[in-house]
């Protein structure tokens, strides 16, 4: 079974109050799986992202990581260093894109992965959908997604205004990433909503739930019930996790012990799900009261 496509909706709204600026037909990612990562903040996101690419890669796809965070430190554990981020090299060159070489803005990392980071806006101004565009722009203006299998957006936080759900428009999949706790799945509660509002126009549907430092579901089951969701995979508060971090490396360059091939072993589920195995899953936010309710917040 292959990854289900769908096609882009003809409707050009994002839905009542919506000040987002509209996906460009040119802009649109052709070819390659498109996968956005989401979740609340410091809940893993980056280090999801970037051992899920790399699990990609020893699949033999040819991947690309686009981290959307100003904080620029989505690739790290792929590339070993900080990379200069999309917005900081075009401002270089007074944001005349021809200038540009691809080197000057992507990386090779692990076992092939590409990797870029979008980088933000400065401070108070400006939006992150801008960056993802501009980046998406310079992306097909060097024809660097014709040869690419797999597109990973790793995303700030649980940011869902017009300009961070930007990655939402050219995704076919949202993976959440969240803990067994009420804030990470208040937070995951409020991106399903992001994506029923973006799924009315453009191809993104809910892929699933990663469960991450989480040694129990219980509280994410009792949610993926009630609205619709299922988990993909599951990360227990796994040391070699943090540790491969810290050590600006993959979990697959970690030496091995159990729970390091145990951790490898579920990312690589994760990616053959996300290739094989993954269907829509039409998912319906709570509202706020009943999040309360249903975990037993007072």
């Amino acid at each position: 079974m292959t990854a289900t496509r769908l096609p882009i909706l003809d409707a050009v709204g994002d839905g009542e109050g919506s000040l987002q600026v509209h996906l460009d037909e040119n802009a649109k990612i052709d070819g390659a799986l498109v996968i956005a990562v989401y979740g609340k903040g410091g809940i893993g996101k980056s280090t999801t992202s970037s051992n899920l690419s790399a699990a990609f890669s020893r699949l033999g796809k040819r991947v690309l990581q686009i981290g959307c965070d100003p904080k620029h430190d989505s690739t790290f554990t792929l590339t070993k260093k900080m990379v200069p981020t999309v917005i900081d090299v075009l401002e270089s060159v007074d944001f005349h894109s021809e200038e540009l070489r691809p080197e000057d803005f992507m990386f090779e990392g692990y076992n092939g992965v590409q990797c870029i980071e979008a980088g933000g806006p400065p401070a108070g101004t400006g939006c992150g959908g801008y960056v993802t565009g501009q980046t998406v722009k310079l992306l097909k203006e060097h024809h660097l997604l014709e040869d690419t299998d797999v597109v990973i957006f790793d995303v700030l936080g649980d940011v869902v205004c017009g300009g961070f759900a930007a990655p939402l428009q050219h995704a076919h999949y949202c993976l959440i990433v969240t803990a067994n706790d009420f804030d990470s799945i208040f937070a995951m509660n409020r991106i399903i909503a992001a994506i029923q509002a973006k799924s009315k126009n453009y191809k993104v549907r809910l892929g699933g739930v990663v469960a991450n430092r989480s040694k129990d579901t219980n509280e994410i089951d009792r949610f993926n019930a009630a609205v619709g969701l299922k988990t993909m995979a599951h990360f227990q508060d796994i040391d070699a996790i943090r540790r491969s971090r810290l050590k600006k490396c993959t979990i697959f360059e970690m030496e091995d012990s159990p729970e390091v091939i145990a951790a490898q072993e579920q990312y690589m589920l994760l990616a053959s799900r996300m290739l094989e195995d993954v269907v829509p899953l039409p998912a319906n936010p709570l509202k706020d009261r009943e999040i309360f309710d249903l975990l037993g917040m007072e």
